[in-house]
């Protein structure tokens, strides 16, 4: 009896086991830094692609804002306890590139799922940007935008000025601006997100301007910063002064100044196109418009170049997790999904499908100035000054960029002392991280 009892257990035990291997589910962990309107598409997705097969489960997790994602990850790795995707943003792209032992190149992913990787599909500068000299793609685009202007047309209405004309250029942004506040609108008349991406990085590229050396550090390592010419200078110059008379608003560093813009507090606030879905939500009457440019500026406006983010693999998994991957980008890639991201979430659509179904369904049509993000990234071939801005370490450049803003912006040194200061100790930045 003993003997059957054991045997009885152990059938019961081998069948549980059975069931429990039959059913088993592979995790995959995605990392992001979606807040908002974002966190819900992130999350949407996940439960759509789990909901379709029975195989993974992604699995997504919030890790804070873009600069925090990047170091957690960097830590993660370093404590063998990488997640498998990671969403990083655009200037954490060098960073990552530098970094060839902790990731896994997206083709060499795909291919695993059994799916040929095809660049061809997705949208020219955004695959550009993502991937080695060779071509070799490295992060999946999940989230590509374009920096564009936002309004508030009720404000624009208060102060007399034409709710249905955005400013198209920066001495009409500033004249838009100090007219909402004389009027008395509104307390602030711009603000800004982002102010070394979008007041930098893409504004060399839309008025096409140098940022640095070596075709802005896409064609070598040791770069050195050229943002103190006098374009620039007159462009931070004229912020200063609008900070000065309580005309222009500092949110923060990254996209903080976004809720100066949705509480109705400023007028115009130049943002990523990624931020739409947050200003929809809002239920505000609002408009958008393209990035301004000087238009005494020779060749301006060009285009801009990607930011948002894009989905890297990092190393150190079993294969059987990295198909699951495989499934879930390949998931991402169909049309159907891309065009609905798009739509909802005002971040391009990655693939030239997604856009072109988006202009077949007259989705741009019915939603005026939706497709201005793309027409700026594609409506020129990109120059050695537009094809975007690839430092090893361009996270901590930024830093100090924003650190010098901030003291021009209290008033304790003029724009030309911090484009000078910035250049400087960005330069020292650069070389110590090439040379360590």
């Amino acid at each position: 009896m003993r003997f059957q009892g054991l045997a009885a257990s152990a059938a019961v035990t081998f069948t549980l086991l059975s069931t429990t291997s039959a059913f088993a589910v592979t995790e995959i962990s995605w990392w992001h830094a979606m807040t908002g309107a974002n966190n819900e598409v992130v999350e949407t997705l996940s439960r759509e692609f789990n909901e379709s097969q029975s195989d993974y489960k992604v699995v997504p997790v919030f890790k804070g804002t873009y600069p925090d994602t990047l170091n957690a990850g960097i830590a993660a790795f370093r404590a063998k306890q990488p997640p498998h995707i990671i969403q990083v943003f655009d200037v954490g792209t060098g960073v990552m590139m530098g970094a060839e032992a902790a990731i896994k190149p997206v083709a060499d992913i795909l291919s695993m799922g059994g799916t040929a990787f095809d660049k061809s599909q997705y949208l020219p500068g955004i695959v550009a940007y993502y991937s080695k000299p060779d071509g070799t793609m490295l992060s999946f685009p999940y989230n590509s935008s374009s920096p564009i202007l936002y309004y508030n047309k009720d404000l624009f209405q208060k102060a007399g000025l034409d709710p249905e004309t955005p400013p198209k250029t920066w001495p009409e942004v500033f004249d838009a601006a100090r007219k909402v506040k004389a009027s008395g609108a509104s307390n602030c008349g711009y603000t800004s997100t982002w102010l070394t991406w979008i007041g930098l990085e893409n504004f060399a590229a839309w008025n096409n301007q140098q940022y640095g050396t070596k075709q802005n550090g896409l064609g070598g390592l040791d770069v050195e910063l050229t943002i103190n010419t006098p374009v620039f200078v007159k462009h931070f110059q004229n912020i200063a002064d609008l900070a000065k008379e309580n005309v222009f608003r500092y949110g923060g560093r990254t996209s903080e100044a976004k809720q100066l813009f949705l509480s109705g507090e400023c007028a115009i606030m130049t943002e990523s196109s990624g931020g739409l879905g947050d200003v929809v939500k809002s239920g505000m009457n609002y408009g958008l418009g393209q990035l301004p440019y000087y238009p005494d500026v020779e060749g301006a406006p060009q285009n801009t170049t990607p930011g948002g983010a894009s989905l890297w693999v990092m190393a150190g998994h079993d294969e059987e997790e990295y198909e699951g991957v495989a499934a879930f980008f390949s998931f991402l890639s169909q049309t159907k999904i891309q065009q609905r991201l798009h739509e909802v979430s005002g971040y391009l659509p990655v693939t030239l499908a997604a856009y072109e179904a988006t202009k077949k369904s007259g989705f741009y049509d019915k939603n005026p100035g939706r497709e201005i993000p793309i027409r700026q990234m594609m409506g020129k071939e990109p120059t050695d000054n537009s094809r975007g801005v690839r430092l090893i370490n361009l996270p901590a450049v930024r830093d100090i960029q924003n650190e010098e803003f901030e003291k021009m912006l209290a008033g304790e040194q003029t724009a030309q002392q911090a484009l000078d200061n910035a250049v400087k100790r960005g330069n020292a930045a650069i070389e110590q991280a090439v040379n360590r």
